[in-house]
């Protein structure tokens, strides 16, 4: 349903999530952007087409009843936080969330002036950014900041309990590296994230990328986040069934960090 996917269908995932052992999968597609909002993809790809949503919660309704004995399925959306377009998210939300088992919320876009960005499109990009921000380290304080206002904005009832991939804009660190330390921005977001008695996704999919090559989070604000008590759940942001465990193993590895049960 999200067209910059594969055409695996639900069912592959599911046949994938029960040879892995799973006992629960959300499903959580990007879900359809504002109408108003331009896509700044080439592809205009983000979203999932509107035409579809529904569905898309018929379909998953149905799987629900056919596996209810094997596994848990979450109907879900992954729902874009984009600066200005509060209102039409809180709407949407509105119409739709009480579909939902299960949503993630996550920043992608990025406002500078009247021009929004696709912050982890393609390198190149990402590079457009930088040069139009100033600096690489000008495009994190910029994600940062608006990642802390999708934590505290005001979407309604509805509104995802998980923040998705809060480390997104590492995604090309290793061809766009930064010295400086953003630890004092990303505590204060996680402090925002505890008050608000939020979730965390472990997102597995950074392990694969070959500029990023680490979880999103890493190990240090994972600590940080076990320190405040938030929940941590994992999710492996798979476009395809074969990826559906990816990073999982890494989970482990950090889990060492503290009791299992944390997770």
């Amino acid at each position: 349903y999200c067209p910059h996917g594969t055409k695996d269908d639900f069912e592959d995932y599911i046949a994938r999530a029960l040879q892995l052992g799973f006992d629960e999968i959300s499903f959580t597609e990007h879900a359809p952007l504002p109408a108003r909002f331009i896509d700044p993809t080439p592809q205009k790809d983000s979203g999932m087409d509107a035409n579809e949503l529904e569905n898309y919660f018929t379909v998953l309704t149905g799987l629900q009843k056919k596996y209810e004995s094997d596994l848990k399925i979450n109907i879900g959306l992954e729902v874009d936080f984009i600066e200005g377009y509060e209102k039409d998210t809180k709407n949407f939300l509105n119409e739709y969330g009480r579909y939902l088992n299960d949503s993630i919320l996550s920043v992608h876009f990025l406002k500078k002036g009247n021009q929004y960005y696709c912050l982890d499109y393609s390198p190149d990009m990402f590079a457009t950014m930088i040069q139009d921000y100033s600096t690489v380290e000008a495009v994190y304080e910029a994600y940062y900041d608006t990642l802390l206002r999708s934590v505290t904005s005001d979407l309604g009832q509805y509104k995802p309990k998980r923040i998705g991939h809060i480390t997104l804009v590492h995604k090309f660190q290793k061809k766009f590296p930064t010295s400086k330390s953003f630890n004092e921005m990303t505590n204060k977001i996680l402090d925002k994230i505890a008050e608000e008695g939020l979730s965390l996704d472990y997102n597995g999919a950074g392990i694969n990328k070959p500029l990023c090559r680490e979880v999103y989070p890493p190990e240090l604000i994972i600590k940080e986040a076990i320190k405040r008590k938030i929940p941590l759940v994992y999710g492996s942001d798979a476009h395809s069934r074969k990826d559906l465990n990816q990073g999982f193993d890494q989970l482990f590895t950090d889990a060492m960090l503290v009791s299992p049960t944390t997770y």
